[in-house]
This record gives C-alpha cells, sequence and structure tokens, in this order.
C-alpha cells in the first residue's frame, strides 16, 4: 500500500486519521506541525499526505507551498474547519488536490485517499 503523512497539530485527530489508514494496510508518518511536515517530507519521501491549514511554528498553507517547491508532484489533502474556503482555494490554487472538512467522515477520506493514490 502507500506511505501517507498525516499532518495535525491535534493529536487525536492525527491518531483517529492514522488508525483508519493503517487499518486499510497504509503505512503512516506522523507530524505535529508544518515545519515538521517539511523536514519529514524530504527524508520519509510519502506518496501522500493528509495536512490541517490551522497549526503551530508553520501553517498547513506554507508547508504545503514549500512541499510543492521541492516537489512539485507532491498529492496534498488539506484538512479544514468549517468556515475556511477562502484558505482551501488559496491551498487549490497552490497545489493542494483535495480537501476534506473537519469534522470528516471515515468515508470521504477513504475516496479522497483512493482517488488521489488512484
Amino acid at each position: 500500500m502507500a506511505k501517507i503523512m498525516v499532518v495535525d497539530d491535534a493529536e487525536f485527530l492525527r491518531v483517529r486519521i492514522s488508525k483508519m489508514l493503517s487499518g486499510d494496510g497504509h503505512e503512516i508518518v506522523e507530524a505535529e506541525n508544518g515545519l515538521r511536515a517539511l523536514e519529514l517530507y524530504k527524508s520519509a519521501k510519502p506518496d501522500l499526505v493528509l495536512m490541517d491549514i490551522t497549526m503551530p511554528e508553520m501553517d498547513g498553507l506554507t508547508a504545503l507551498k514549500e512541499i510543492r517547491k521541492f516537489d512539485p508532484k507532491a498529492k496534498v489533502i488539506m484538512l479544514t474547519a468549517l468556515g475556511q474556503e477562502s484558505v482551501v482555494l488559496e491551498a487549490i490554487k497552490s497545489g493542494a488536490r483535495d480537501f476534506v472538512v473537519k469534522p470528516f467522515d471515515r468515508d470521504r477520506v477513504m475516496n479522497a485517499v483512493a482517488k488521489l493514490l488512484g
């Protein structure tokens, strides 16, 4: 299966998504903020990234842009809270391939992942 990086400052959400994806056979790498995600992306080379937008150290939008500079083909799905539509549009313009609104539905996450992994 795929190597997927889950990036969120909320540990319970990282764990929830990680369990969901590892239960489907994926290898999981976790990061608690955008800065750590950027470091890990370069060493772990994940096939896909699920990343929150609002985080300390470096927000998801900045991390997305930096990851895409490093790897223009990076597949990133943004995790967003309701009411962040303008930020989602900016993320899509910056190269995010999809977004999932929190609180998320398991099927929505799994479908987004499956779609991007082909």
